[in-house]
C-alpha cells in the first residue's frame, strides 16, 4: 500500500494547498474560508504548530445546536482537540484505521512539527479504490496467462 507521501505527491497542485485557521479567529471567519476554498475543515495552527481541526461538522453539532453565534465564538471553543496527526511515512491503511478508529474524516500530516499536508477520508478512499482496481487487472492478467 501506498505511504502518506505518496498520496500527497498524487494530488492535483490545487489540493496541495493546505488552508489553515488560528486559533483566536472567529467560527465565522472558519466558515468564511472554508466556503471559500471549497474545503469541510481546516487545521487551526498557532505559533506553526497545529492545535486543533475546525470542521462542518464541529460548526453543527457544538456551535449551532448550542446556539451560540459564529460571529463572536473563537474557533478555540469549537475546534476539535488535541488533533490527531500522522507523518509521511504512514501507510494509507495505518490512516484509514486511525481516522476510523477516531472517527475522523480529516487527519493533518506532520513533519519534524510542521504542517505539511491534509489528508481527507475521500484522498484515502479512493487511493484504496485504486489500489484493488490495479490488483484486479493483475489478477485477471494471471488468470489469462499474459
Amino acid at each position: 500500500m501506498k505511504t502518506v507521501a505518496q498520496v500527497l505527491k498524487a494530488k492535483d497542485q490545487k489540493n496541495q494547498e493546505v488552508h489553515t485557521i488560528k486559533s483566536h479567529q472567529t467560527v465565522m471567519e472558519a466558515l468564511i474560508q472554508m466556503a471559500a476554498k471549497n474545503v469541510g475543515a481546516l487545521p487551526v495552527v498557532d505559533e506553526g504548530k497545529v492545535v486543533g481541526v475546525i470542521s462542518e461538522r464541529d460548526y453543527a453539532r457544538k456551535l449551532i445546536l448550542k446556539g451560540r453565534s459564529s460571529a463572536t465564538t473563537a474557533v478555540s471553543e469549537i475546534m476539535s482537540s488535541p488533533v490527531i496527526t500522522v507523518d509521511k511515512h504512514q501507510s494509507v491503511e495505518k490512516c484509514m484505521n486511525i481516522m476510523t478508529d477516531g472517527h475522523l474524516r480529516h487527519l493533518p500530516v506532520v513533519e519534524d512539527g510542521k504542517l505539511v499536508g491534509l489528508l481527507s477520508i475521500g484522498d484515502l478512499v479512493k487511493e484504496a479504490i485504486a489500489e484493488q482496481a490495479d490488483l484486479i487487472k493483475q489478477l485477471e492478467q494471471y488468470i489469462r496467462g499474459e
